[in-house]
């Protein structure tokens, strides 16, 4: 038997910088749609952001099969399906002609060596290497940083054309979709630290949306679900929307896309514009099992992505306050994660001040301290979740790392995070020893799509009574959980180290 493998699943392991979506996957996705679409020869697709193609080629393929008994005549099928039934907006030259091969066999559609010949090379694959528009050194449509992309006619814009527009009906004549499908570009950098580049996926959402099709069916990252980094709105619009009608999650990226890390995994999802209801999710987990369950988006502040997760947050949350209304907000002191202490005191009101490379002394003057806690015990852990919310190689997560207690006198760096503040050092002690439980670390799991933890990300960890010690077991009983539920924390969250 020989091997013959397809392009395109190759290139979807080729790199991170443009997340190419596999063949099989597409196909999933593809699934989720009421199949009698590719039975009609009025059905219209668009993809707006396409870079392989590998969306439009397998929706032909479909609608070859599905045309058959209508059209007849293979070529004539071929025909209309090109000419009438798919679209695509390309999001670099490159890409069109990858998308152009894909579609037609011709990187041009006037090509002879198109299956369907179209008067231009474009065919219905278009690309317009279009500008960013600068208003006070920002793009006002995407956000892009004029310092780092008001360059050269001869390097790439990422001025992708179908969110540079404030009305997408103009790409394609006021053409009505019938079926919107794609997977967008993730995020665009700024010129700074990977980590603070700028979310770009979620304005393909809001303007497929203005083109009011049928069906929206997107491939994107997680981190939406808990907001911030400017997705705050879409966030709110996502789970206030009773038109989801199915949302696939998957908490590793690398089970989507082979070999690919995206912080917060990532998640595709069915709007239908006649749909009014609960979501079906689905979560996947290991051997291609999906744990499903049918709930409402909008029942917490942020979507929690895992269905058993849902039920053991509402045990929680029955019996008290949750530890958020403790936690100190980012940056408490104000001092910068560069900042370092000196050797040896320099004035008698110097603090201690720890930082990522150990403590030293640190002028009084350059803190803020607006709650007065400097003189109190400082339960504290790192901003940053341990391991980069990625499970280790056994499926499991610590979530936190860095647990210690600052004496009186002491402070840190933002690098830091604040959980607690006391009179007594035993309280504090306490406390540590809740947060090494499992069950404690879950729960500040099931809000974390990105590396950082904050203040909100504790809105589902109860508050205890620090007089006392708590171990797993005591709070397994607590709440009430199931050996289904026990189990389940247990084989997510790995032993403190």
């Amino acid at each position: 038997m020989n091997y013959n493998p397809d392009v395109l699943s190759c290139l979807a392991n080729l790199s991170n910088d443009e997340v190419f979506t596999p063949p099989q996957l597409a196909n999933q996705m593809l699934d989720m749609l009421p199949q009698e679409l590719f039975q009609s020869p009025d059905t219209k697709f668009l993809d707006p952001c396409t870079k392989s193609g590998v969306f439009l080629r397998e929706i032909a393929k479909r609608l070859i099969e599905g045309l058959a008994d209508t059209i007849p005549d293979l070529q004539q099928r071929i025909d209309h399906i090109m000419h009438h039934q798919l679209y695509g907006v390309a999001i670099t030259q490159l890409t069109s002609m990858m998308s152009r091969r894909s579609l037609y066999c011709s990187k041009s559609a006037s090509s002879k060596y198109s299956i369907s010949q179209f008067d231009d090379e474009d065919g219905n694959i278009r690309y317009r290497d279009i500008r960013h528009t600068w208003v006070q050194g920002k793009c006002q449509y995407c956000g892009a940083s004029q310092e780092v992309y008001d360059r050269g006619d001869d390097m790439e814009s990422h001025a992708y054309e179908f969110i540079h527009t404030d009305n997408p009906n103009t790409l394609y004549k006021n053409m009505t979709f019938d079926v919107i499908i794609g997977n967008p570009p993730y995020q665009l950098s700024d010129g700074g630290q990977a980590a603070s580049a700028k979310p770009l996926y979620h304005y393909f959402v809001e303007q497929a949306l203005k083109l009011k099709p049928r069906y929206l069916t997107m491939i994107i990252p997680a981190r939406w679900y808990a907001g911030g980094k400017g997705l705050d709105a879409f966030r709110n619009t996502m789970l206030n929307s009773n038109q989801i009608k199915v949302l696939v999650d998957f908490n590793n990226s690398a089970d989507c896309f082979p070999g690919v890390n995206i912080a917060g995994g990532v998640c595709y999802f069915l709007w239908d514009k006649d749909y009014k209801g609960k979501c079906e999710i689905r979560n996947y987990a290991k051997n291609g099992y999906f744990n499903c369950d049918i709930r409402s988006l909008k029942e917490f502040p942020v979507l929690v992505r895992n269905n058993l997760a849902v039920h053991i947050i509402r045990k929680m949350l029955a019996l008290g306050k949750t530890l958020d209304k403790l936690v100190c907000s980012y940056s408490y002191f104000a001092v910068r994660s560069y900042e370092r202490g000196t050797n040896t005191r320099q004035s008698n009101n110097d603090v201690v001040l720890l930082s990522s490379q150990g403590k030293g002394f640190y002028p009084l003057s350059g803190i803020s301290d607006r709650n007065k806690i400097l003189n109190k015990y400082k339960v504290i852990i790192t901003y940053a979740m341990s391991g980069g919310n990625k499970p280790t190689q056994n499926g499991d997560y610590q979530v936190i790392s860095s647990l210690q207690i600052l004496l009186p006198n002491e402070v840190c760096t933002e690098t830091y995070l604040v959980l607690g503040i006391f009179d007594d050092k035993s309280k504090a002690m306490n406390m540590c020893k809740y947060i090494t439980t499992k069950i404690f670390r879950f729960l500040l799991l099931q809000a974390l799509t990105s590396i950082h933890i904050t203040k909100d990300s504790f809105q589902f960890v109860p508050l205890q009574d620090f007089s006392k010690p708590w171990t797993d077991e005591e709070l397994y009983k607590k709440y009430g959980l199931t050996d289904e539920e026990i189990q389940f924390i247990e084989s997510m969250i790995r032993p403190m180290e």
